[in-house]
């Protein structure tokens, strides 16, 4: 199957006709240092406008690095300390941040492994998922090399259960598998408190106890492929698929599986990414229709409400992270934007970073240790090239 995300064109769909918009129109010769005060339309159901308060901020930005890999379409980034790491088809490549450089390049042995769509890292180890519908379990060496240690789901496990009947389900006409194999590419990893949730194509997402590498759960989520997972603190995991939906779930009754307790529905297309807010009060998400989605979870309900629509994009957005205060996305339209809560406390386009010649596939962010407005942002095209990017923002007085 191939990735749903790079299947569809932006959608026609006018955000107008869904929600609140942010429109932010960014002039592509912005100079690395600029004065913005965007200005955000609301339109009511009547389509009148208004315009709250301006945001006031100075933002800066500098391509310190742009590194290549020796093979084209970087389908992946992770940081984990220092560490970058850069999928691009099979191989995983590890770069040192603090110099640029590169320092370690592993894969599987088995050609059939397919593409690596996601990793992750819980206590020393490293966790791969892969198009060939398996994820895999990596450990550094004392050497500084990666070594493969297993290969989820491990032979132990699928050999306790293959031996009852029950745990068979069909994935297709004539054919079953173990309930704890996903049957179709692995698109996404999240870990939280002890476990790691994998998403898949095959429209299920499954709970992994990280402690001895067991599938706990497999929960049947979709009525297609399931393109990316967030988790929150709390335990609240949420999915979004190709077939436009994102869906919301948390444990219930006596043996705590994972229960629906909402879907959401105002994207028209397919999802292909998701991220929270750092207290998970706010949920973004990006589709083929060009724009983000803000949701934010209401006082009287247990569920998120879409609350405004991002527009600035002109192609999909295949990416979304959140870090400080700020949400980062990056697009088929070969730009990363940074958004950032003005005065009026609605997300506006503060910044757009061009220099990718093809869709910007992945992103990941780190914060200075020294400002909280100073972020390091690495963005991985189809191009085969990452650039790190350092952004600073400062508000500023208009009238002096």
């Amino acid at each position: 199957m191939e990735d749903p995300s790079l299947l569809a064109t932006a959608d026609s769909t006018s955000p107008e006709q869904i929600l609140p918009t942010s429109d932010t129109s960014i002039n592509s010769e912005t100079p690395s240092t600029s004065t913005l005060s965007q200005e955000t339309t609301s339109f009511t159901a009547s389509l009148q406008s208004h315009s709250p308060e301006s945001q006031n901020v100075v933002v800066s930005h500098l391509c310190v690095s742009s590194l290549r890999t020796l093979t084209p379409h970087i389908s992946c980034l992770a940081v984990h300390e220092k560490f970058l790491y850069a999928a691009s088809g099979e191989d995983i490549h590890v770069y040192d941040l603090t110099t640029h450089t590169h320092i370690d390049t592993f894969r599987n042995n088995k050609p059939t492994s397919g593409s690596v769509k996601s990793i992750a890292f819980h206590e020393g180890k490293i966790f791969t998922a892969h198009q060939d519908s398996k994820i895999r379990v990596w450990r550094i060496t004392a050497s500084k090399r990666h070594r493969l240690i297993s290969t989820l789901p491990t032979v132990k496990d699928f050999l306790r259960r293959s031996i009852l009947p029950k745990n068979y389900v069909r994935v297709r006409r004539h054919k079953k598998r173990l309930w704890i194999e996903h049957n179709d590419a692995v698109s996404g990893l999240a870990m939280a408190e002890g476990f790691m949730y994998s998403a898949s194509w095959d429209k299920s997402f499954k709970i992994w106890r990280t402690s001895d590498l067991r599938c706990v759960e497999s929960v049947k989520a979709h009525d297609d492929a399931v393109n990316a997972v967030a988790v929150s603190s709390s335990g609240t995991v949420y999915t979004a698929s190709a077939d436009g939906c994102i869906r919301v779930w948390e444990r219930a009754g006596e043996e705590r599986t994972h229960t629906l307790i909402t879907t959401l529905e105002k994207h028209k297309s397919t999802v292909n990414a998701l991220a929270l807010s750092g207290d998970g009060s706010s949920l973004f998400s990006g589709g083929c229709e060009s724009w983000i989605l803000v949701w934010e979870r209401e006082e009287s309900a247990n569920h998120m409400a879409a609350t405004q629509a991002l527009v600035g994009h002109t192609g999909p957005v295949l990416c979304l992270i959140t870090v400080n205060n700020m949400i980062i996305s990056g697009s088929s339209d070969r730009t990363v934007r940074i958004w950032r809560p003005g005065v009026d406390g609605r997300y506006h386009c503060t910044l757009m970073l061009e220099g990718h010649v093809k869709p910007v596939k992945s992103l990941v962010a780190v914060s200075s240790g020294t400002s909280y407005d100073v972020v390091s942002i690495c963005s991985g095209s189809l191009d085969g090239e990452i650039k790190v990017w350092e952004v600073s923002a400062a508000a500023f007085d208009a009238k002096s």
